[in-house]
């Protein structure tokens, strides 16, 4: 057992590491809660002085808030659908033994390892592009006229993009929870009669719960604060401009850095809203 002379110890090692991160989550916390109550604008008369909580009024009360909080829920929940379904059955598929079992699982994962810009960018030349991309292709081969996914499918197109990139994590993390899931389970269920479908509701889908839990809460976490895909691919036109881009737009664009600081505390209240949420309501599932 652990004495006190070594849990000091142990607590005096860690303690750099400690501060460490908490300056560097502090820090950049409390210059956004600074600069929110101020009027600063970098190329236009710079530091104005103290305004109090009018940039928290005037962000949330302009045109484009709620809707780039709606497109921000609407992108998280249509990842989260198609990665966890599609990821499911993604680890059934690659716990059966076939041929060249190795490659085919890094071959499903390797996407995750690619950066969003370069993704995104992919997506929308190799594939979405309405003249020479591969659907514009296929739909002409079928004889239909192709459409402009970016422009009249945005919305889908995004969460396609996302999808696709966060898919292996999903897919990885249930695939090893599969693998941890004792075969005798499936095997006397096999012998007592019980089809594929009432085993896989029964005895698999309650043995996932816990890593489907883990896949919801780590890629909530990162969705929220989507950036890259939506500037790369639409610049938050059609309806697709997410609370992150909105800041975006506001401290850089707009050069209205107090502004944008507001902006970013509302993001880290609607983080903080979600995360509690998804504890009460999905993370129960870690006490089981």
């Amino acid at each position: 057992m652990a004495t006190q002379h070594s849990r000091s110890v142990a607590r005096l090692m860690m303690a750099p590491a400690v501060v460490l991160l908490l300056g560097w989550m502090l820090v950049p916390l409390t210059m956004t809660l600074y600069f929110s109550f101020k009027k600063y604008l970098p190329l236009r008369g710079g530091d104005l002085g103290w305004v109090g909580f009018d940039n928290y009024v005037r962000f949330v009360t302009s045109s484009s808030f709620w809707p780039a909080v709606q497109a921000t829920l609407v992108i998280v929940g249509g990842v989260l659908a198609i990665t966890v379904v599609l990821g499911i059955l993604l680890a059934l598929l690659l716990d059966q033994p076939m041929w060249g079992q190795g490659v085919v699982r890094i071959l499903v994962i390797a996407p995750f390892f690619v950066m969003p810009t370069v993704s995104a960018l992919v997506w929308k030349n190799m594939f979405m592009d309405p003249v020479n991309g591969l659907f514009a292709h296929l739909w002409r081969f079928f004889g239909a006229e192709p459409i402009s996914w970016l422009s009249e499918a945005s919305m889908p197109s995004i969460v396609m993009i996302v999808s696709w990139q966060w898919l292996p994590f999903a897919t990885l993390i249930l695939l090893t929870a599969i693998q941890s899931l004792d075969s005798e389970q499936l095997e006397a269920a096999e012998m007592d009669g019980a089809p594929p479908l009432k085993r896989f509701f029964f005895i698999i889908l309650p043995h996932l719960s816990r890593a489907v839990t883990i896949v919801i809460l780590i890629q909530t976490i990162f969705l929220l604060s989507i950036f890259a895909e939506i500037f790369v691919t639409t610049g938050g036109a059609f309806g697709t401009r997410t609370l992150t881009y909105l800041i975006y737009q506001r401290v850089l664009e707009s050069q209205n850095v107090g502004l944008g600081s507001a902006g970013g505390v509302y993001a880290i209240i609607l983080a903080n809203i979600v995360a509690i949420f998804l504890m009460r309501i999905v993370g129960k599932n870690l006490d089981a």
